[in-house]
């Protein structure tokens, strides 16, 4: 079972550097809620919670967490942004646990060495990464901002499990989403997995939310399903 928001989301080299009405991209704070949907075997639903704050120390604190019968996962990461650069990722904290069964996950950022430590299972490993490298979690914020410049094709390096992974993205339409917060016009945007790949990633998101994912589909190789639909927004 995969339940994390960040494997259904999947980066992080911007493709190019942005346009210049990008330079001013902020990033605004906020705490989205969300129902959620998942096939372990059986069917398991649930709420997640995703939340952006700026912290004292000017540094930026993205998480998410959900949670159903038998199941839940954290995810946090804590990154560095400036409007004309992209997103730098700090530090990225996983911990899933399912029916009894935990899993615990860590990736520390390095840019003065270009690379980031990794540790599963109490076992460390490093690996060097280009400039942009992004995490699992941050990515999908950098994904926000290349939509907001204009971006209909998104390429991103991520740190994932100890190896460096290829996410790249396309947007393949536009669609009116009916969600418990309301009815928004979103662009749907699809994981290019490549040519027979058996695992599908939908997420629309909705340009009048500085493109928030209202709604989010994924379908694992073996079957099984995860979904979300956005149910509240707050905003400072």
């Amino acid at each position: 079972m995969r339940l994390t928001l960040a494997t259904a989301l999947t980066g992080c080299l911007i493709l190019g550097s942005l346009p210049s009405h990008a330079d001013t991209a902020q990033l605004p704070a906020f705490k989205a809620t969300y129902t959620t949907a998942f096939d372990m075997g059986i069917s398991l639903s649930g709420e997640a919670v995703r939340q952006l704050r700026q912290t004292e120390g000017g540094e930026w604190r993205f998480s998410s967490e959900a949670a159903a019968l038998m199941a839940g996962i954290s995810e946090v990461t804590r990154f560095q942004y400036q409007p004309s650069e992209p997103i730098k990722p700090l530090s990225y904290r996983y911990h899933r646990k399912v029916l009894g069964k935990s899993r615990k996950a860590s990736v520390e950022f390095d840019w003065n060495t270009l690379s980031v430590t990794t540790v599963v299972k109490d076992k460390p490993w490093k690996m060097q990464v280009p400039t942009g490298t992004q995490d699992k979690l941050s990515y999908q914020l950098q994904m926000r901002l290349d939509l907001l410049a204009g971006k209909t094709e998104m390429i991103y390096d991520v740190a994932d499990g100890g190896k460096l992974k290829e996410y790249r993205f396309k947007v393949t339409g536009e669609e009116e989403i009916d969600t418990p917060y309301g009815r928004f016009n979103a662009v749907r945007v699809m994981r290019d997995r490549g040519e027979g790949a058996d695992r599908e990633t939908l997420i629309w998101l909705a340009p009048e939310l500085d493109y928030l994912i209202i709604r989010l589909e994924q379908t694992e190789s073996d079957g099984k399903t995860y979904a979300l639909l956005l149910k509240n927004l707050e905003t400072p």
